[in-house]
């Protein structure tokens, strides 16, 4: 007689379980013809289709940050994907959580959230077409004690427009700077006095990454924590990153201090080439094709001015996150964020971490100090 009585219970349970378990969907909306890459927008529609209260972090790589970020996977009718030329960020869930930057949602609750695709898409190599355009549908969840864990929410629909016309975006064409000292864009006195020990620290950080693996020649603590078991070719692959970066001049960059996104530290461009004029030669018969490069310009969100100017995510190791990111240093990726991230990434997938510039931040920050 318990028996019965005891499975019902259980399955009883199961289901307030299921019942109680977050939900999320996720459509995508928009016009369905373009004719310039400077207007093609859409907008997310996230809803809260389960029956509690939800806390979803604002995160810069996904539907719920404006952001040009790499938050859409857009195909055209051949199966080729659009050219992601947008931003790269520094961003940190559980500092995210802890600073309040995330999106509340009541059960049935929707918010929308506008997408410049121009701003991070380059459609001149998959040329006219139709695109499918599907969201990245991976969130960051908040419980009630500052907790974070993911969840996929279910697309609903994505969303189908014809683009033609004018194929990349003026926003994406790099303007060059020549200038040999920090330029400031936005940011008050006091903080281009922060940034100006910011830049001087990330120097140093740069020198001693650099001097450290140049001196690698098998396995070692702080390297393999942070770039997993030992070969020559994982590291040549961070020595050259490294030899980049130590080559940078962190106090002639440009610093904006515009970004308004709570949670996140900093974004860049990454350094998108862009032919920007031709240049003909009739004597010649040549014709030149003139290519700048965004590089060198970091933009700072609200995250940056609360870390700590050294140390595990700070000002200093923040900026060679973001300039690990430029083309020229690199090329690196946002494969995972954190420390804790980090570490098992070294451990479980050594080729990606010696490309991910959480990884590189961490290393150079070297937060304990490990040999």
């Amino acid at each position: 007689m318990l028996a019965p009585v005891l499975t019902a219970f259980v399955a009883l349970a199961s289901a307030l379980s299921a019942a109680a378990a977050p939900s999320i969907s996720l459509a995508v909306e928009g016009a369905e013809a373009i004719t310039s890459a400077d207007s093609f927008q859409v907008t997310t529609v996230i809803t809260n289709t389960g029956d509690e209260t939800v806390k979803l972090l604002n995160d810069p790589a996904g539907p719920l940050s404006k952001l040009p970020t790499d938050t859409f996977y857009i195909t055209n009718s051949k199966g080729s994907s659009a050219v992601f030329g947008g931003i790269k960020a520094k961003y940190v869930p559980s500092v995210a959580a802890a600073q309040g930057g995330f999106t509340v949602l009541a059960p049935g609750a929707s918010v929308r959230v506008q997408h410049d695709l121009g701003q991070a898409y380059n459609f001149t190599s998959t040329g006219v077409d139709n695109y499918e355009i599907e969201p990245r549908n991976n969130f960051y969840l908040v419980n009630d004690k500052g907790e974070v864990s993911t969840i996929r929410a279910r697309v609903a629909s994505a969303h189908s427009a014809r683009v033609s016309g004018k194929l990349v975006s003026s926003k994406l064409i790099p303007t060059p700077t020549l200038s040999k000292r920090a330029t400031y864009v936005g940011c008050s006195a006091a903080r281009q006095t922060l940034l100006a020990s910011a830049a001087a620290a990330a120097q140093s950080y740069a020198a001693n990454s650099y001097s450290y693996i140049s001196s690698t020649t098998a396995a070692r603590p702080r390297y393999t924590t942070w770039f997993g078991a030992y070969t020559s070719t994982r590291r040549n692959t961070v020595l050259s990153h490294f030899n980049a970066i130590n080559g940078n001049t962190f106090s002639s960059y440009t610093y904006d201090c515009t970004c308004t996104e709570s949670g996140t530290y900093a974004y860049v461009y990454p350094d998108t080439y862009i032919c920007f004029f031709l240049l003909v030669c009739l004597v010649c018969s040549h014709t030149y094709v003139i290519l700048y490069r965004r590089f060198g310009r970091v933009y700072l969100c609200g995250a940056f001015w609360n870390a700590p100017l050294t140390g595990t995510d700070s000002k200093a190791g923040t900026l060679i996150h973001e300039s690990s990111h430029f083309t020229a240093n690199g090329g690196t990726d946002d494969h995972v964020y954190g420390q804790t991230g980090a570490k098992n990434l070294a451990i479980s997938n050594p080729n990606n971490a010696v490309r991910n510039a959480d990884n590189h931040e961490y290393f150079a920050e070297n937060t304990p100090a490990l040999s």
